[in-house]
This record gives structure tokens, sequence and C-alpha cells, in this order.
């Protein structure tokens, strides 16, 4: 096991992002990572408007899902989703940039919760999302011995 935690979040961070095709297509890029913390953003293009020339909201939720898996994986170990909310609060505009900030707020045993706090350039708050976690067999990044 890695001594350094915040290199395992690192080495695990890079790991996901380099497999993660879904987030990379999107633009997204993984922006800080830590022991149960993640921040993602991603500008938002006009193909990714609905028809009301705002930012889709599932676009919104990818952001959001993305920075709570980098988030609950940071840990090294293989974790999912087990279930989420998402609170739209104001909506994304072509050209914004979007910041998912992930905080871990409860890990016990195999379960984690996970506050994402997505905003705009400006610091308004777009959407809240919260996410329950539940780690599964094996490891993100092969750390050797």
């Amino acid at each position: 096991m890695h001594s350094d935690p915040q290199a395992l979040a690192e080495l695990a961070g890079k790991t996901m992002y380099e497999r993660d095709p879904a987030s990379q297509a999107l633009g997204m890029t993984l922006d800080a990572i830590r022991p149960g913390y993640a921040r993602m953003s991603m500008r938002v293009r006009a193909d990714m408007l609905n028809g009301h020339a705002t930012c889709h909201g599932g676009y919104i939720f990818m952001l959001a899902d993305s920075a709570f898996a980098f988030a609950c994986n940071s840990h090294n170990f293989n974790t999912v989703g087990a279930g989420c909310t998402i609170d739209y609060l104001a909506p994304g505009f072509e050209g914004d940039l979007l910041v998912a900030e992930a905080v871990e707020q409860a890990l016990q045993g195999k379960t984690g919760v996970y506050d994402i706090k997505v905003c705009n350039q400006e610091g308004r708050t777009v959407a809240l999302f919260r996410g329950k976690s539940h780690r599964v067999s094996g490891m993100v990044a092969d750390v050797g011995e």
C-alpha cells in the first residue's frame, strides 16, 4: 500500500482519467484531487444546449457525477455510485466554465456520502448533487510493492 495518501489520490485520479472517455469527450478536466476530494471543470459548448438555450441538465449531472466518482475513488479502492440526487438552481449558458467540487462528508466501511457543488465562473451555484458510494473489490491503480 502506498504510504502517501496525496500521492495515492493523484495516482488514482490520473489512472481513472486516462480510462474515462466519457469525461474526456465532454472536455472535462480534473483540476484538483486529494483524499476524499475532487474538483473538475467543463466548458459549456453549443452542442450541450437544450431548447431553452441553456445547458442541458444531463451535462451538468455528468460533470457532478464525474467529480463524485473521482472523489470517492481517491482512496484508490474501486468505488461505484449507489445513488444520488441533484437540485438544479440556476442555468448554465454557452461559454460558461462550470466547476464541480466534490467533498467527502462521511466514509464508514464500504459506504461514503459526498456533496458536490457545481458553480459557474462567477461563483454562482448552478446545482447541488449528493452521492452515496459503495466500495467494491479491487484497486483503481496498481501501486505495486
